[in-house]
């Protein structure tokens, strides 16, 4: 096996699609994201996954659990499952993002270049990873 090795930061910075996969493990999987000014993920819960976040451009909000989170370049959020959560562009810029889920949410190799796509794809992980 491999693994991923790469330069995370520009990955996300030059990182246009709202969600694109790039690494699925038996325990985590690794997400690009991109929102739009005023795109937001829209709230969700995963009962049995954590989730990390980490906001490489942009300006934004997570909110958990009904708690505002602002955030921006270089920081750091983590939702615990079973909490409601969103992620908001608030900005004027794209806020883009990787994310960690633990264990995996999405198919491997999943590319959806808009939230659109996203919303129509109702994909959840079906065990196979990418090595």
């Amino acid at each position: 096996m491999k693994g991923f090795a790469d330069n995370i930061e520009k990955l996300t910075e030059q990182n246009n699609d709202f969600r694109r996969v790039l690494y699925t493990g038996h325990n985590l999987q690794l997400v690009l994201m991109a929102l739009q000014p005023g795109e937001e993920i829209g709230e969700e819960v995963h009962h049995d996954r954590d989730q990390f976040f980490r906001f490489e451009t942009g300006t934004g909000e997570v909110l958990i659990d009904g708690n505002v989170n602002p955030v921006k370049a270089d920081d750091g959020v983590v939702v615990p499952a079973g909490a409601n959560h969103n992620v908001i562009n608030t900005g004027s810029e794209p806020l883009r993002l990787y994310t960690i889920y633990g264990p995996p949410e999405h198919i491997e190799g999943t590319v959806h270049a808009t939230k659109a796509d996203a919303d129509a794809a109702h994909e959840h992980f079906d065990g196979r990873t990418t090595e």
